[in-house]
């Protein structure tokens, strides 16, 4: 992204004015000079002077009296000086330009303090002194900076520079008094996306990468970021700036460190509807309304591919009296499709094939080679994948099965029905952004709920909220372009260095929690990932009136991780205690109550068998 886009050339030329004497300072500028050379910026003969200086001091004197020359004398050419200077090869090489683009890119250089008047030297003399003369200020009306010289001497840059004092700069003298100020008019505020020169775009940046907002693109909906002549939708400019594991671009982009969506909540900016606002938007990818979708028989899956095509043209024609282009057709069939998805059936079947078990989601379901709609422990897989897994050959309907029974039968029931070839849902064709999304789960891990943005790990299907996760996912790891682990990987991952001797009950009981965190983080999202009705999850005083009448020290699993996470736990045995006590109060208060009891008993046996195996423990 080009700054220079942007800013005036009075502007330009007033940054150049400040910070002179910073570029003057750059060490081993010879390359810097070299470049403005190349673009006949400066005279060979003043570039031949300073390529032969050695003393670090006279070569900063000469570098200074060189951009003072061009500020006088090819100010108009200012707009290709800093495009110069500010390729990537140059900036690689000097941290002050970088430094100085950015304050450009940001708009942080309009907050300088306005400058006093300029004043060469004292004089006494009034007759030293030279009014400006009609001619030159219509030229600096015209935004032009001329300076008159009162003798047509050349001041050499260097001498021979053989380790000699240089003789500094002639004195002279300012045309005219400049006064250099902040954009801001009295009262106004200095946000950036307040300022007039940002009415219609801003500069943003998501970690890395840098780019400008078009606000009335973004008030449309459309591409609104452009960078490098290569247009984005916030979301796309979210992944093409290595966020994969973040799915919320109100957050990630930011102008100037302040989030889009901060700006949009404040009226600053006005956003459209955009396809994926939310992570959890692509809920509408998974559709399956029965009109869009063809039953068939029990053929193998090369027939059911040529059926499928015979009843979908047949199913065409028919439905298409008046209708004689196909596309429309199916461009109405992928509406309905939409329309039907909040309707879409989100049940879930265990599955077998050969030694492999999984579960079937009917809401991800499209056809044997259409949607990842089974998910095992590690990933999420087509019917057809998970047959090839399981290394079986042949139809994926007969070798997957649902208690004892072939997939067949739900298809027979009418719970799984394929989609149409002509369906062009996007479980069906798919673009790179919802194939990426079906990798991940839907729902958070650990509370099933699919509100807004979801962290996913980028080792296993799992997606979290960040408070959900132990320890909790900050904002600085979610912004990180890196691949994210969650604590379930880092821990399988490391299980086999942990303990390989047996310990007793009582020793790891004893044991400083602070010394082993992460296996009791992990042993609290295994036990709340396995409560999958979330009925241990909060407080039961919330919605049973008489618990704390029966209860004394009511305790859930979201006050077990509080207290986890603010590492209020001194030992190990302290936080098995009160995951205990859950289990304890649930069997006190459903003593009539078998379903609860029977739940309650399955989780303590969890945890335990569990616990046992993180620490290695053989009674």
């Amino acid at each position: 992204m080009d700054p220079l886009d942007f800013l005036e050339p009075d502007e330009l030329l007033r940054f150049f004015h400040c910070n002179k004497t910073e570029m003057s300072c750059m060490e081993k500028p010879h390359t810097f000079i070299t470049q403005l050379r190349d673009h006949n910026l400066i005279p060979e003969d003043r570039f031949k002077k300073i390529s032969r200086m050695k003393s670090k001091e006279n070569l900063k004197k000469a570098l200074y009296e060189l951009l003072d020359w061009f500020e006088t004398q090819r100010a108009e050419h200012i707009k290709v000086f800093w495009g110069s200077v500010f390729k990537e090869t140059i900036l690689s090489h000097y941290s002050t330009l970088r430094l100085l683009r950015n304050s450009l890119m940001d708009g942080s250089f309009h907050f300088r303090s306005q400058l006093p008047e300029k004043v060469d030297e004292e004089e006494t003399d009034k007759g030293k002194r030279k009014e400006l003369s009609e001619e030159e200020g219509e030229e600096q009306k015209k935004g032009k900076w001329v300076k008159k010289k009162k003798n047509q001497r050349s001041r050499s840059v260097c001498d021979d520079d053989e380790e000699q004092a240089d003789p500094g700069p002639a004195p002279r003298k300012k045309s005219k008094k400049l006064c250099f100020s902040s954009p801001l008019k009295k009262g106004e505020k200095g946000d950036i996306w307040t300022w007039p020169i940002y009415k219609y775009q801003l500069p943003v940046t998501c970690g890395q990468q840098e780019g400008i907002l078009k606000r009335d693109k973004l008030a449309k909906g459309e591409k609104c970021i452009v960078v490098k002549k290569q247009w984005f939708t916030p979301t796309q400019f979210e992944r093409f700036a290595g966020k994969q594991s973040y799915k919320n671009w109100k957050l990630s982009i930011r102008c100037r460190d302040t989030p889009l969506g901060k700006l949009i909540q404040g009226g600053h900016l006005k956003s459209g509807r955009y396809k994926r606002e939310f992570h959890k938007a692509k809920k509408s990818l998974f559709s399956s309304n029965p009109g869009s979708t063809v039953l068939e028989g029990e053929e193998e899956d090369e027939g059911e591919i040529e059926e499928r095509e015979d009843r979908a043209s047949s199913s065409s024609q028919e439905s298409s009296a008046d209708v004689t282009d196909e596309e429309g057709e199916a461009e109405e069939q992928t509406e309905q499709q939409s329309e039907g998805s909040h309707d879409s059936s989100k049940k879930v079947f265990k599955v077998t094939c050969g030694a492999l078990a999984a579960t079937l989601h009917v809401h991800r379901f499209a056809s044997g080679t259409c949607g990842k709609s089974i998910r095992t422990e590690t990933r999420w897989m087509t019917p057809m994948e998970f047959v090839e897994e399981a290394s079986c050959s042949g139809s994926w309907r007969k070798y997957i099965e649902w208690e004892g029974k072939p997939l067949s039968v739900l298809k027979e029931a009418g719970i799984l029905k394929i989609h149409s070839l002509l369906c062009r849902c996007t479980l069906c064709k798919p673009e790179c952004e919802d194939a990426e999304n079906q990798k991940n789960d839907d729902e958070c891990c650990i509370c099933r709920s699919d509100a807004e943005s979801l962290v996913v790990c980028d080792h296993c299907p799992r997606s979290f909220h960040q408070k959900c996760h132990l320890p909790h996912i900050e904002d600085t790891i979610v912004g990180d372009s890196r691949l994210w682990m969650c604590t379930f990987c880092v821990f399988k991952s490391n299980q086999e260095y942990y303990y390989r001797d047996e310990l007793k009950m009582e020793a790891a009981l004893s044991r400083q929690i602070s010394q082993h965190m992460l296996e009791c983080e992990y042993l609290l999202l295994y036990l709340c990932s396995a409560d999958e009705e979330q009925t241990f999850a909060t407080n039961p005083s919330l919605y049973l009136q008489d618990y704390s009448t029966v209860i004394e020290t009511p305790t859930w699993l979201g006050s077990v991780a509080d207290k986890l996470q603010k590492q209020l736990y001194q030992t190990v045995g302290e936080f098995v205690s009160d995951v205990q006590l859950i289990f304890t109060n649930c069997a006190s208060y459903n003593r009539d109550n078998s379903e609860f009891l029977a739940e309650g008993d399955r989780l303590k046996k969890l945890f335990e068998d569990e616990f046992k195996n993180v620490f290695n423990i053989r009674e």
